[in-house]
Formats: structure tokens, sequence, C-alpha cells
């Protein structure tokens, strides 16, 4: 079963004005609010430091899917690390997703969508030596390694996933599927695991327009990702978006919408430890800011 979202219900969801979402009553995912990039990114960092910290006092290793994205909480979070001395030496780290060129291929580490050079910069690189996450633990996706990687997650519970959407509410690269000769069953998302895929044309576009002023032709076209099971394996699960109007209606159909395949942000609905946190610019949607309009619905 895949459930259909009709217009006539993400118009009454996107109705609704941002500041009632966080206790909405019909609210099916537990949602904060956070004003903007800065307070997020704070948020961010301190609380995946407590959860370390937590763990390292109970000399216990803290497994982590960590994402590119948003970029909001890196530096307060190296910042905080070498502040406050937190050794990362337990810390062993999943990365949810890398681009791929046309031939699956990764890309030059310079490339604005090579998520392992950004992260390597401005996530290890600012780190004192002496506290960094061990090479060893740090796990890349790459196209040679998905098996590999897929078994290392099972082998034992990851405590924190943390990510961001996209604008059809995807988790990693876990996008709705656009096959109209093969749709997913929502027990089929649910099961998906780590993959090589061609990007969906709306993700293209939505990277360039946010990337490259529309040049859709240096946007790469493939991904390898975790799927929803590694994803969605975590005790805990952290979505954040600071990144405005492509992710806004997804967010309305995540909190308040079915489970369904065309938006798997809606799967949080059935984690026992998620929390959705978005800025007031995501959190925001012009439909419930022009109750003047007529959609002819």
């Amino acid at each position: 079963m895949s459930t259909t979202v009709l217009p006539r219900d993400v118009y009454r969801w996107c109705q609704i004005p941002y500041g009632r979402l966080e206790r909405h009553p019909r609210r099916k995912v537990p949602f904060r609010l956070c004003a903007d990039s800065r307070e997020m990114g704070r948020i961010m960092a301190e609380e995946l430091v407590a959860e370390i910290v937590s763990r390292n006092r109970a000399r216990q290793t803290t497994r982590a899917i960590i994402p590119c994205g948003p970029s909001c909480w890196y530096k307060p979070f190296t910042d905080l690390v070498n502040r406050e001395q937190v050794s990362l030496r337990r810390f062993e780290v999943f990365h949810m997703d890398e681009c791929l060129d046309w031939q699956g291929r990764e890309l030059p580490r310079r490339h604005p969508y090579c998520f392992r050079g950004f992260m390597e910069e401005q996530f290890y690189g600012p780190v004192l030596k002496k506290l960094a996450v061990p090479v060893a633990q740090r796990h890349w996706l790459t196209p040679d390694n998905i098996r590999e990687i897929a078994d290392r997650i099972a082998r034992r519970p990851i405590d924190l996933t943390y990510g961001g959407w996209g604008q059809d509410g995807h988790i990693a690269y876990n996008q709705a599927r656009r096959d109209p000769y093969r749709m997913l069953t929502l027990d089929e998302l649910r099961q998906a695991t780590v993959r090589i895929q061609y990007n969906n044309t709306d993700t293209l576009i939505a990277l360039a327009q946010r990337t490259f002023g529309m040049a859709y032709q240096f946007v790469p076209p493939m991904s390898v990702t975790l799927g929803v099971k590694e994803c969605l394996s975590a005790r805990k699960v952290r979505v954040f978006s600071d990144t405005g109007a492509w992710k806004q209606t997804a967010l309305r159909v995540a909190l308040f919408g079915p489970l369904t395949t065309e938006y798997p942000l809606t799967l949080l609905q059935e984690h026992p430890d998620a929390l959705i946190t978005a800025t007031v610019e995501t959190a925001r949607h012009p439909i419930s800011e022009h109750p003047e309009w007529d959609l002819g619905l």
C-alpha cells in the first residue's frame, strides 16, 4: 500500500500558521521550532556533544549516522568540542549519503556536492588532533563498499541519526520513487537499504536552484545512500532544516499526513523517539499567509 496525498489535505495542513505547529493537537511527530540557522546550529551542536559526553562517561561508543547538512552546526560543534576538550575517540560516524557523477563515480573533493570533501574540511578538520574521531571510525559511503557499510551498521545498534529532509521529504537520498512502472509499498520503503541510484528530476532541480543558479548541467545525477532501514534503526532520530521554501510542504505532510511513500519523512511517525526541528523560515508556509487565495479545490 502507498497512500496518495490529496491536494485538499495538503492545502488544509499548509493553512496552519507556523506558530501553532508545536502544540497542534493533530500533529503526529514531535516538533520543535527555532528562530534561525544560528539557533539551530547551537542546538544541534550542544545535543550531539551531550550525547557523546554521556556515553564517554559510561565508557561506551557513540554510533551515529551523520549528514552533510544543514551546515549551520559544524562550527558550533567543533568549537564546543575544542573548548570543552570533548574526546571524540569513542565516536563512530556513518556518513549517510554521497553524490556520484553520471557513471556512478565519486566526485572531485572540491566539487560543491562532494559531501566527503566538505565534511573533511568543515566537520573533521577543525577538531584538535588529540580529540579527533579516529580515521578508522569515519565510515564513508562509496560505490564499492555498500555491503560492508550495511553490515557494519547492522552489527550493533545505532544510537543517533542526525539528518535533514528533501523537497519530497527524503531522508538521506531515500527519495519518493517516480517510476510509473514500479511503485514502492510502505513496507518496501521501510526495508530499503544501502544502494546506488539515479536521483529524481525534482531533486536535481532543487539542488541546481540551491547551488548553481539553476545550471542543472552541473548537478551530479546519481547518489549512494543509506536506506530508510539504516537511518530509522537508530535509538533516536533527529532531523533539522533551515533551508526554507523548498522544505515547507514536506514538513507539513510529515507532521499531519498519512504514512506515504510520496513523502518518506512520514515514516518518522512510527519511530519511538523522533523529533523534527525547523527554523521559522522553513516552518512558515505561503498558503497560511494568504487566506484570500482560491486554489479551486
